[in-house]
């Protein structure tokens, strides 16, 4: 894990954010650590009904069906930078979602950041194009 962290922590740095953000669930065991050793906020964006307060969501398409997430609406009121950090990007569609979730609530989106990566998913291929993308290990 420390290991993890660091080697995250590498990417924060390269994109100054201002917060991270971790989805639902997996991204908040390696968000909140790396928000923690790189002194930064650290913002959940969970599946619907677990946050309280008002909230901001996206509906967004799985292979299987559709799902959402949201995020309190007033996270990200002060435009942070905010990199998104998760486990695994494998087709892409909730690290997507949660882009266009940080955007619809005020942030700008700097980067994201995975553990892994399966390419032959093609998930990079759906992220904003504007925005960096790096993952510690990919498996072709």
């Amino acid at each position: 894990m420390n290991e993890v962290i660091r080697r995250l922590g590498e990417i924060c740095d390269a994109v100054q954010p201002d917060l991270i953000v971790g989805i639902e669930s997996r991204g908040f065991i390696v968000g909140t650590p790396l928000a923690l050793n790189r002194s930064l906020g650290f913002v959940p964006v969970r599946k619907p009904g677990k946050l309280p307060g008002t909230v901001i969501g996206v509906d967004y398409d799985l292979e299987y069906g559709t799902d959402r997430l949201e995020i309190q609406s007033d996270a990200l009121t002060s435009k942070p930078r905010v990199l998104v950090v998760d486990d695994l990007l494998a087709t892409g569609g909730t690290a997507a979602a949660a882009g266009a979730l940080i955007r619809e609530a005020g942030g700008q989106l700097v980067g994201f950041a995975f553990v892994i990566e399966l390419e032959t998913l093609a998930g990079r291929s759906v992220l904003p194009g504007d925005v960096p993308a790096a993952s510690l290990i990919r498996y072709p």
